[in-house]
């Protein structure tokens, strides 16, 4: 069982937040390190599952939708976690203690809102 979940952060996701987020401990990627710029919902979503990681948004409205279809689908992913559009310092504060009170096992398959 992984204590912390390994993040995913989309493209709208200000790469500030990602360094604060390592500065934290947590393992965090981003689109832009991962070359998957510019892809769809679906397929960053598909994506961060096939490296086993928790996306991270400001897109609440296509991925509670994409969420709700993975479901429908019988379809997994590694949670995602949507959170309002903030200064960089207090999302990061958010997505840390969201991380840091659930285990990456408790996050699979969850829509969650930090």
């Amino acid at each position: 069982m992984s204590r912390f979940a390994a993040l995913y952060t989309d493209e709208d996701m200000s790469a500030l937040v990602a360094t604060l987020l390592r500065s934290r401990g947590l393992e965090v990627t981003t689109v832009p390190e991962q070359a998957t710029l510019g892809k769809t919902d679906r397929e960053q979503l598909e994506f961060a599952a096939s490296l086993r990681r928790c996306l991270v948004t400001h897109n609440r409205v296509d991925f509670e939708r994409l969420h709700l279809q993975f479901l429908e689908d019988g379809k997994e992913h590694c949670g995602i976690i949507v959170v309002p559009q903030k200064n960089a310092y207090e999302i990061a504060q958010r997505i840390g203690i969201l991380v840091n009170s659930l285990t990456a096992d408790r996050i699979n398959n969850q829509l969650l809102y930090a």
